[in-house]
């Protein structure tokens, strides 16, 4: 069995800390004492999801629009029974490690740090609370490291570890093929790292826009049970359990989500869905630009498009693909749903991440509005950041619906 532990370099006082987890692993839990003891001497051996939903998109944005197999789009049977209004005040406008168990008379190299003074500062790793966690994929065993440090007969694994994207479950044995997913299983991610202060006036995980705060991130669950708070699966709705919004970096933000729960989840964390007008500041920025990063798009920046519709690619021999845009392993495809903040320059004048593309986004509209598109398209119902749908009501969702939470900002 092979030994994962946190790759040399990383601060050497986290060695008591991560030592009993790594060596449990290993089986060698009764080796920790000695092997924490010698923190700089520790060896190193270092240890995915598409989909969009095209039944939003259409010629404009009162129409719901599936894509064709070539990508092209045809109206789809519901149209939206109320002509929605135009947006007051906007114009249109377009190394790797060793991963070999040493034998056990092995001499272990010696850490470069081995012979630093006991009272030496060691400059803070960023992403020390983060490496070393334990993890599980499908019921295997992992740790949660930095991809360029899963060994080769290791593979990493997005959206199971708190912290950066590049920071995976590494798992033993080889990737699965593209393609096998089993819906039924409650994908969860291990833990989501606490989040981040909020600008002056707003609270934790949001930015200050003038008179309100916005979200940073897409939304993230949490659900709240007996035994405390444990993260949501961002890949399948929550029904009717207690859940509550969080703007955390680095996770897969939360899809298949309804806009009546994505009001709760805001709410059980003191605050609310945005406003349109909210909304549309938050992502045009004080200048009232088209995208939230210029006036003219720049493909890639922000998760704006992929060339096969993730239906299409999941189902090919079933003739209505389109009928199954609630599948979990939509967004669990390559090159789909990305992490939270994954594309860094997708930002706003106000530093908000993925506010085109990535997920549609929830607004209060009461009858029903997501707006920003998402991975799939960002264009059919407008561009960037006045890509609107109405063609579907608060009870709608499936792969592609997401959110972020607004709050008005303390003096």
């Amino acid at each position: 069995m092979n030994t994962l532990v946190a790759p040399p370099g990383r601060a050497a006082g986290r060695a008591r800390r991560l030592c009993p987890l790594v060596f449990a692993l290993a089986g060698a839990l009764a080796a920790c004492g000695e092997s924490a003891g010698s923190a700089g001497s520790a060896g190193s051996a270092g240890s995915a999801g598409s989909a969009g939903s095209a039944d939003d998109a259409g010629p404009a944005p009162q129409a719901d629009a599936r894509p064709t197999p070539e990508g092209d789009a045809s109206a789809g049977p519901e149209g939206d029974a109320r002509p929605p209004a135009p947006d007051a005040g906007v114009s249109p406008g377009d190394a790797r490690p060793d991963a070999r168990e040493p034998p056990g008379d092995a001499v272990v190299p010696e850490d470069p740090d081995a012979g630093a003074e006991p009272d030496a500062v060691v400059p803070d790793d960023p992403d020390a609370g983060f490496v070393g966690t334990a993890c599980t994929v499908d019921g295997v065993d992992g740790l949660c490291l930095a991809t360029a440090d899963c060994p080769a007969d290791h593979h990493p694994t997005p959206g199971f570890c708190p912290g950066p994207a590049d920071i995976q479950c590494c798992t033993a044995g080889p990737p699965p093929p593209p393609g096998v997913c089993d819906a039924d299983v409650l994908v969860r991610p291990a833990a989501l790292p606490a989040e981040a202060p909020g600008d002056p006036g707003c609270p934790a995980g949001m930015g200050r826009v003038e008179a309100f705060c916005v979200d940073r991130y897409e939304a993230a669950l949490v659900e709240r049970t007996d035994a405390g708070e444990v993260p949501w699966s961002p890949y399948h709705n929550p029904g009717a359990r207690a859940v509550r919004a969080v703007s955390v970096a680095g996770v897969v933000p939360q899809g298949y989500i309804d806009g009546d729960r994505a009001g709760a989840a805001c709410a059980a964390s003191g605050k609310r869905l945005c406003t349109d007008a909210e909304w549309l500041r938050a992502c045009q920025g004080p200048d009232g630009l088209t995208y939230p990063y210029g006036a003219a798009r720049m493909p890639g920046t922000c998760n704006d498009a992929r060339a096969a519709h993730p239906a299409i690619e999941l189902f090919p021999d079933d003739p209505t693909p389109f009928d199954r845009l609630q599948d979990a392993c939509l967004n669990q495809l390559p090159e789909s749903l990305a992490s939270a903040g994954a594309h860094p320059g997708c930002v706003s004048a106000e530093g908000l991440f993925d506010l085109m593309g990535n997920l549609h986004e929830w607004t209060a509209d009461p009858a029903g509005t997501f707006r920003g598109g998402f991975f799939v398209d960002t264009a059919i119902n407008g561009n960037g950041c006045l890509y609107r749908t109405t063609a579907h009501d608060t009870a709608h969702w499936d792969y592609s619906t997401g959110f972020r939470c607004c709050a008005d900002a303390l003096p």
